[in-house]
C-alpha cells in the first residue's frame, strides 16, 4: 500500500541531509523538494523547505523518522505528516514545487 511523506524543515541544507537519510534509510522514492518564504523579506525567518516522498506505509514512515531525525541534526523541524492510500490527484499535487519556476517536474 502506497503513501506519502512529508518533512517540513527550515533551510534546504537540512532538506537535503534529510532526504539523503530517508533515502537510505528505506526504499522511497524523493518526489519533489518545495520551497516557500513570505514575500515581506523584513521577517526573520529561514526558507521553509518541504521535503516530498512516496513508498510503502512502512517505508515512509522508516525514512521519515531518519530524514527527521538527520535534519533536526542541522536545523528544525517544522512538521512530519503520512498520507496513507493517498487519492489520485494527492499524487499529482506532491510533484508541484517552486523550485524550477513552478513547473511540475
Amino acid at each position: 500500500m502506497e503513501a506519502i511523506g512529508i518533512l517540513e524543515v527550515y533551510g534546504l541544507t537540512a532538506a537535503l541531509v534529510a532526504g539523503d537519510a530517508a533515502a537510505k534509510a528505506a526504499r522511497v522514492t524523493i518526489e519533489a523538494i518545495d520551497t516557500n518564504r513570505p514575500k515581506n523579506s523584513d521577517i526573520p525567518i529561514p526558507l521553509v523547505v518541504a521535503l516530498k516522498i512516496k513508498g510503502s506505509i512502512s517505508d515512509v514512515e522508516v525514512a521519515l523518522e531518519a530524514g527527521e531525525k538527520a535534519a533536526k541534526k542541522v536545523s528544525d523541524v517544522i512538521v512530519k505528516h503520512i498520507i496513507p492510500r493517498p487519492y489520485e490527484d494527492t499524487n499529482l499535487m506532491i510533484k508541484i514545487n517552486r523550485i524550477g519556476k513552478n513547473k511540475i517536474i
